[in-house]
């Protein structure tokens, strides 16, 4: 029998609720009937009787709990004080997110952490990927665009940044000289994050310009790989400040004139409430909040 089976069984013992024990123990109500169903079968009787309202425990469950219920709260908190002694705030920080924050934003933020001892590892990875690994406890921390929907996962908000039209300065020269801008926008290609297009249709949208479905001539998930091929003089992109803001200031790019309105975009920190446990990841997720919300994007970029 799992110690995570037997700490189920217990909260639905005490809860008299699958969907109580499921809500304290951070589980879908299918997993909490799963676990329960496992212990049946291994001790080959039944231990619950459900009901309407709740579950009625049988004998053998009333056995059951009065052989490990104390037993199993001590041996729970002897195993996370070890863990805590052992651990404390040294250890890896698995923290996954976009290529290009995690280097161009996150990395420099990490410096306090990484000179007390916690070491990290990061990985890069869509608001999908990012999802599934925190989910599956693969890592700490995600870092996406999107706040968490996940019902198991939560997130708080990190910063908020503005998102710039930009192109190289012979392309910026060419669209502002043209006749009618917006036309001339179009005509050039168009580099993106993905085919949806989720920045550049939303400052085409806040400045007015109504398109037709754009086709990008190159996608990247990676968005410093897009400004790459922008210095070289290729194409147009909507791209967050933080990434343009050192290439502007170098001349290798230049914002290409909003006609309305800027854009923004903001990016969020995800967690799974049980990895606060460890002491490194609790330290973590507030030194990170607490550095990015109180710093702005001008001295990061």
């Amino acid at each position: 029998m799992s110690l995570v089976r037997l700490r189920t069984f217990i909260e639905v013992y005490r809860q008299r609720s699958i969907s109580g024990a499921a809500r304290t123990l951070n589980l879908t109500q299918p997993a909490v009937s799963q676990h329960i169903a496992g212990l049946e079968m291994s001790i080959g009787r039944a231990l619950f009787e459900r009901q309407t309202r709740g579950v009625v425990p049988t004998s053998t469950a009333d056995e059951l709990a009065a052989d490990i219920g104390d037993r199993l709260d001590v041996a729970e908190a002897a195993l996370a004080s070890a863990r805590a002694r052992s651990v404390e705030l040294a250890g890896a920080l698995q923290i996954v997110g976009h290529a290009d924050f995690l280097a161009e934003v996150v990395a420099k933020q990490l410096l306090p952490l990484l000179e007390v001892g916690v070491r990290v590892r990061m990985q890069s990875g869509d608001h999908d990927l990012i999802i599934r690994m925190l989910i599956e406890g693969h890592c700490d921390l995600g870092i996406s665009s999107l706040p968490a929907s996940d019902k198991r996962l939560r997130s708080e908000l990190m910063l908020t940044d503005d998102v710039l039209a930009v192109a190289a300065p012979s392309v910026v020269a060419r669209l502002t000289q043209a006749s009618a801008f917006a036309p001339a926008l179009l005509a050039e290609p168009v580099l993106a994050y993905s085919v949806m297009l989720p920045l550049v249709d939303s400052w085409l949208a806040a400045n007015h310009i109504n398109v037709q479905p754009l086709i990008p001539a190159m996608v990247g998930q990676d968005l410093r790989t897009l400004c790459s091929l922008l210095r070289e003089g290729f194409g147009w992109s909507a791209l967050p400040a933080y990434l343009c803001r050192p290439y502007i200031a170098r001349g290798e790019l230049q914002e290409i004139p909003a006609p309305v309105t800027h854009t923004s975009r903001s990016y969020y920190l995800l967690w799974q409430p049980s990895a606060l446990r460890q002491p490194r990841v609790a330290h973590a997720r507030q030194a990170l909040l607490w550095r990015l919300k109180k710093a702005s994007l001008s001295p990061l970029a």
